[in-house]
């Protein structure tokens, strides 16, 4: 087993619960978060009345999941960047477990 991490920025929310569905990846967890490309961005924002909006708005999913499914997930993922029109690409990152309970 091991520990699946995903960004996507919110317009590909849709796109990345499909590539889930298509590798059997059923059981997963998702979290909102502002997603930042370089530091300028987050000094503006560390103002107590930031003028423009922070980060752009993104979504982190993670699910403990069995590696054959985690690497039909990671070809769908570089299937579906490949095609992208944006420097948004969906980001994936895999984590071994070392115990759980």
């Amino acid at each position: 087993m091991k520990l699946l991490i995903v960004t996507v920025v919110e317009q590909f929310e849709k796109e990345i619960l499909r590539l889930f569905k298509k590798a059997n990846i059923e059981s997963f967890s998702e979290s909102n978060i502002d997603g930042y490309k370089n530091a300028t961005s987050m000094v503006r924002t560390a103002s107590w009345f930031p003028s423009e909006k922070g980060g752009v708005k993104s979504s982190l999913f993670f699910s403990f999941t069995e590696e054959e499914k985690i690497d039909t997930l990671f070809g769908l993922i570089k299937e579906f960047n490949a095609n992208l029109e944006t420097n948004n690409p969906i980001k994936a990152v895999v984590v071994p477990i070392e115990k759980s309970i």
